[in-house]
């Protein structure tokens, strides 16, 4: 007979079989708590491929219809609409055109989903300003908080009179949640909800993103956007946010700010998401492309991760293909 002790408390029973490990599984994928981010680019009759995003594409308004279909017929929450103009100017002038590329894109978007999928929409001037930053700039040349959040007003009733649910403000302006929040209500749009991009940090990774927006952009965002080495400032910054009025609150990146992530959800009292940014997508792509990795499982597992850290939702550019594995039951 064996002197070795026979273990009594054994956690893998609860790992034996599939069945098993999906009862007691701690955190589940749904597709309604995705989010499909899309890009639309003025000027073009059909998608035109991304070359450091593989599988991802500029939309055309013509093509933009398919799209939001086939992500409410997968079951996916939402999409999130950024515009890519032909012309920019220092300040950023298309965001506020009725008739600008992310606008008309916005009420094609609203009118293709029919209330099956909730359109949000990027408030930013990024895209549309020569200089590719997310303000005006001052004579300095510096980005001017206050006169940013007159730009950042005025897209705010233009994408609410355009048929957007949900505001991204992805810009880092301090009070821009107050400002756009006063601005909506005064214009009538009092349910119109805020998404604000809290604890966005300067990041590294979001390298593919400008070029799937032709950022024009030289130096960086520093001013603005977090320190990656700064974790309380996340939180700090979600609770001004959330204090100013936003409806929901945001940490960008997704994967390297788990910490973050963490944070904000057990101090937040309203939904907490978080966005798998382009270069997190780019490398998990890059990799399966050269067979290092199994792509399906690390996208189930980067998806999975981020759910697990506190996040209610996640925008990625795997949603669609992620709700479809979800809803066969292939997310084992």
């Amino acid at each position: 007979m064996s002197s070795t002790p026979v273990p009594r408390i054994r956690p893998r029973r609860l790992r034996e079989t599939p069945s098993l490990r999906r009862l007691v599984s701690e955190t589940r994928l749904h597709p309604a708590e995705l989010v499909l981010p899309i890009f639309v680019r003025e000027g073009v009759t059909a998608p035109v491929p991304i070359g450091s995003m593989p599988g991802v594409v500029q939309h055309s308004i013509g093509s933009l219809p398919q799209a939001i279909s086939d992500a409410a017929a997968a079951g996916v929450g939402g999409v999130m609409l950024f515009g890519v103009p032909e012309v920019r100017d220092a300040q950023g002038t298309g965001a506020t055109d009725p008739d600008g590329i992310l606008n008309a894109a916005t009420k094609v978007a609203a009118e293709a989903s029919a209330g099956r999928l909730v359109v949000q929409t990027d408030l930013c001037l990024d895209e549309f300003t020569d200089h590719g930053h997310c303000g005006v700039l001052d004579e300095r040349g510096h980005v001017d908080n206050d006169a940013t959040l007159e730009r950042y007003t005025a897209m705010a009733l233009a994408q609410a009179g355009a048929g957007s649910e949900l505001l991204g403000l992805s810009g880092m302006m301090d009070g821009q949640v107050a400002a756009v929040r006063e601005a909506l209500d005064g214009a009538g749009h009092h349910d119109t909800a805020i998404l604000a991009y809290s604890a966005k940090y300067a990041s590294a990774f979001y390298g593919p993103f400008r070029d799937a927006v032709e950022s024009t952009l030289e130096g960086d965002r520093r001013s603005y956007q977090l320190d990656p080495g700064n974790r309380r400032e996340g939180l700090r910054e979600a609770m001004i946010d959330i204090d100013e009025g936003a409806d929901v609150v945001m940490v960008k990146p997704a994967g390297s700010y788990l910490d973050v992530l963490a944070d904000v959800a057990a101090a937040s009292d309203v939904p907490v998401w978080a966005y798998q940014v382009s270069g997190e997508y780019a490398m998990i792509e890059a990799a399966a492309a050269h067979g290092w990795i199994d792509r399906k499982r690390a996208v189930i597992e980067s998806v999975r991760g981020i759910r697990r850290a506190g996040a209610d939702a996640v925008l990625t550019y795997w949603a669609v293909e992620l709700a479809e594995w979800i809803n066969n039951g292939d997310t084992e």
